[in-house]
Formats: structure tokens, sequence, C-alpha cells
């Protein structure tokens, strides 16, 4: 505020308003008559009534634009508010779909295998330093929820209950090396075991292990549940191989597979706590 006292220009618009002081005295001691003297005055004076009506008009132009600035403002802070609006409406309308297809796929199942039992639940929190994926879900021990049980979302196994508790659960996914389950190929039925490994949880895989080197298994295969050991039942989709590689520590082959969902994505599951197992 001090600099603009001290400004070139305030000290110009305070001589222009004290020029017209003078000039106003001069002309009122004249009366209104056109006299030598108010000539010379009125031409004295007529550059500072010109700059001054300059002056005026700025001031009206400043005024008129810091409103209509206010204005653009405001429209622009409406349009984001409907930008946010939409998304959140968008967000839901995604939400929605991925939650009609879980219960379409659920309920095909359900009618494919009458004995499965399940309870559905959502995802509450995530180990963030776990670079396997685990994640805990709402449901527990008083939801008939067991360790083991099967973790599903649609027709695709995620993992099983590491840790079931009286009201959550830790799901270990499929992506995790201490993750085991008999699995078979779809189209060449070559039986072996699906875990993971450290190295393709980072790209959210997991591999078929201990397969022939001859193995007939190629891109685009499909791997399911086995059921063997009766802990989990058969024909659950786990992925579809994406490549086949050698074992570095022996002779085998194994395939890198991707799961049919994205774990690291998943905000619910169905947990099958219940079915008839085809083991004696």
């Amino acid at each position: 505020m001090k600099g603009l006292f001290k400004s070139n220009r305030f000290k110009m618009v305070i001589l222009i308003v004290a020029l017209l002081g003078v000039g106003a005295l001069i002309s009122a001691a004249n009366g209104y008559g056109e006299t030598a003297q108010s000539t010379v005055v009125g031409t004295i004076f007529a550059p500072c009534h010109y700059i001054a009506g300059k002056i005026s008009d700025a001031v009206d132009n400043v005024k008129l634009n810091l409103s209509g600035n206010a204005e653009y403002e405001k429209q622009i802070n409406e349009l984001k508010s409907q930008v946010g609006d939409l998304q959140d409406k968008l967000v839901d309308y995604e939400n929605l779909k991925n939650q009609n297809e879980l219960y379409k796929e659920f309920l095909e199942i359900k009618d494919e295998h009458p004995d499965y039992e399940f309870v559905e639940a959502n995802v509450i929190g995530r180990d963030s330093a776990d670079i396997f994926g685990s994640f805990t879900i709402s449901k527990g021990l008083i939801n008939g929820v067991s360790d083991g049980d099967a973790v599903m979302y649609g027709k695709y196994l995620v993992g099983v209950i590491e840790k079931a508790y009286p009201d959550y659960s830790v799901v270990k996914t499929i992506i995790d090396a201490d993750f085991n389950a008999s699995a078979y190929e779809l189209v060449t039925d070559e039986t072996s075991y699906v875990t993971g490994n450290a190295l393709l949880a980072k790209e959210g895989k997991c591999k078929m292990a201990n397969l022939d080197s001859s193995t007939k298994i190629t891109y685009g295969s499909i791997v399911c549940t086995a059921g063997i050991s009766g802990s989990l039942p058969s024909d659950l989709i786990i992925g579809t191989v994406e490549e086949i590689n050698d074992e570095a520590t022996d002779i085998s082959s194994y395939a890198v597979i991707t799961p049919g969902v994205d774990i690291y994505k998943l905000n619910s599951c169905f947990v099958l706590t219940n079915f008839e197992s085809g083991v004696n």
C-alpha cells in the first residue's frame, strides 16, 4: 500500500486533480461568460478533462472485468461440480455392472452345482507389504467360513481362506508361493499343481509347475482345479496360460498363468463354505 502512494502514477493523478480544482476556482471567479481568461484556462485544462475521462473509463472497465471474471469463475465451479457428479455416477454404474456380472456367474455355478454353499463377502483390507496380494474379507467363523475354504469371484478361483476369525478372514491368493492346488489343463487333460513365486507375483501371475518338457499345453490353454485332495472342488477356473518355460533347477517345464481375475482390484468375492467332494 505504501508503494502505491509513492508511485509516479499516483502522483500524476493527484496533480491532475489539483489542476482540475484550480481550474474550477478560476472558472467560478470569472462567472459563466466566455472571457479571454476562461478561454485560456479551458485550453490549458482540456487535456486534463480528457485524461480524467480516460481514467474514469478505465475504472469502469476494471469493474466490468472483475464482474465478468467472477461470473466465469462461478460457471467453471458449476461445471466442475457437474463433472464430479458424472464421474461418481460412472463409478456407481461400473460397480453395478461388475456386481451384476458376478451374480450372473454365481447363479450359473449354482445351477451346475446345487450342492455348493456360498457366503458373499467384501474386501475390507489389504496388506500393502505382502507382494502376494493377500487381503481381508468381511466374513468369518460366525458366517460359516473355515480355514482352507475356496475364495471365488464368479467362476474363478482367487485364493483360499488362510485364517478364519470370528467376524473376518484373511485370504491367501493363488499367486502366493505358499499356495498349492492340484490342477489340470482343459484340452490336454495334463495334471499337475498350481503355485506362485515372488517373481511372477510382481506381475500378478502364478504357474502350473512340474510339467513334462514335451508338454502339449500351449498359449491360451485354460487351467482348472483338479480337486484331487478334496479340499477344493474340481473345475474351478484358475486362469489361462500365457507362456511355457523351462525350469532352471531341473528338466521339467512350467506354464505361466494369468489369473481370470485381477486379484489386486477385487472388492468383493464369494467363499465356498461347503460342497460335496468326489474324493472318498
